[in-house]
């Protein structure tokens, strides 16, 4: 099958969202004047290492992509598969200023680097500062992008002075209503090293 996006796929559900996979989910949490926000995102991604730089990818300006311009900070929380069910609760479409902290009954922590209230139950938190909201082809497409300004990781998912995928079990975005759950690691080392 060969198909141009512009004229359609012609299948009961759009392909595209399943050949990139699996995807993290950035958990992005947001405080403006119209309150907290949590919601997930599924294009999302690191970018660079040094700063340590993210992006996530927005259809429509929503409460998120508002409440980063408003404030310029965000905090990515990522998502276990112990937390698949609070994740999916926070995807509700609820009305601007509905906490979803509370709906989901996640605890609700504050960041050490910025105004920010991050998810106490994930493993791992990154702390950024915006540096770019920019508008991406397509009627309502943003790309949000940040500079992490501090990490918090569980202390239950260092095993050996290593954040340990094993231990957290990420959860991945596959597409459609799919999911996957990171358990089987493969180890290799590039030609070359020791």
């Amino acid at each position: 099958m060969f198909y141009r996006p512009a004229e359609g796929h012609g299948l009961p559900h759009n392909p595209f969202n399943a050949i990139v996979a699996p995807r993290p989910i950035g958990w992005i949490s947001t405080r403006s004047s119209a309150g907290d926000n949590l919601a997930p995102y599924s294009f999302f991604n690191a970018v660079a290492y040094v700063p340590p730089q993210v992006m996530f990818a927005s259809t429509g300006r929503k409460d998120s992509v508002q409440a980063i311009e408003e404030s310029g900070v965000f905090a990515v929380n990522l998502v276990s598969a112990d937390l698949i069910g609070p994740m999916n609760a926070t995807s509700a479409m609820l009305p601007r200023g509905t906490d979803e902290f509370t709906v989901a009954g996640l605890t609700k922590a504050d960041c050490e680097t910025i105004p920010c209230p991050r998810v106490a139950e994930s493993p791992a938190t990154l702390e950024c500062r915006m540096t770019q909201v920019l508008q991406l082809a397509g009627k309502d497409n943003f790309l949000v992008l940040g500079e992490v300004t501090g990490v918090h990781l569980r202390d239950d998912c260092l095993r050996d002075g290593r954040y340990d995928l094993r231990l957290v079990r990420p959860l991945a975005r596959c597409g459609y209503r799919d999911y996957a759950v990171v358990e089987d690691l493969v180890t290799l080392t590039r030609p070359g090293e020791d």
